[in-house]
């Protein structure tokens, strides 16, 4: 028997470097990146440019999507974030697989403005490979833009069904 001491980093490391390698290739994905850096990276954080990425115009112009993902012990499978950022309206929509929430199961996906959660919704759990799972929700993410609401100036994600 081998033990391999940090596979769990080993693992998170060629993930992210498969990650960043598809978003490197996206349509709409600019200045694909690792964070902190190239040596011990922790998440991918790509611009997007919304008309090319989404196939559509969109409001928002200075937009990046930062994907993380990580594998703790206690469960499992993998842990999860996908973001959409948009730091000019203060708004980030993001699917999250974690321990956060409990009570909407293993994965939601949830909406913060201005620095604060808004809306949280359950969200499929996708028992797939960690690259499935990020296709997916990247196909998913034009749905989930398109379903937000404005009223008076604050965003809702008034339902959500995937």
């Amino acid at each position: 028997m081998i033990f391999l001491a940090g596979r769990d980093r080993l693992t998170q490391r060629i993930l992210l470097r498969d990650i960043h390698d598809r978003l490197a290739n996206q349509a709409g994905c600019e200045n694909v990146r690792y964070c902190p850096s190239r040596r011990r990276p922790r998440y991918v954080i790509a611009d997007i440019d919304t008309t090319v990425f989404l196939g559509d115009s969109y409001k928002a112009e200075n937009v990046r999507l930062e994907v993380r993902f990580w594998y703790p012990a206690s469960v499992e499978y993998e842990y999860y974030r996908i973001n959409w950022v948009e730091p000019d309206r203060n708004l980030m929509l993001g699917f999250h697989q974690d321990a956060d929430h409990e009570n909407l199961g293993p994965c939601h996906i949830q909406l913060n403005f201005e620095d604060r959660p808004v809306d949280r919704h359950e969200a499929a759990f996708l028992n797939a490979h960690p690259l499935s799972v990020f296709d997916d929700r990247l196909q998913q993410l034009p749905l989930a833009l398109g379903s937000i609401r404005w009223q008076d100036g604050q965003p809702s994600l008034p339902t959500w069904l995937d």
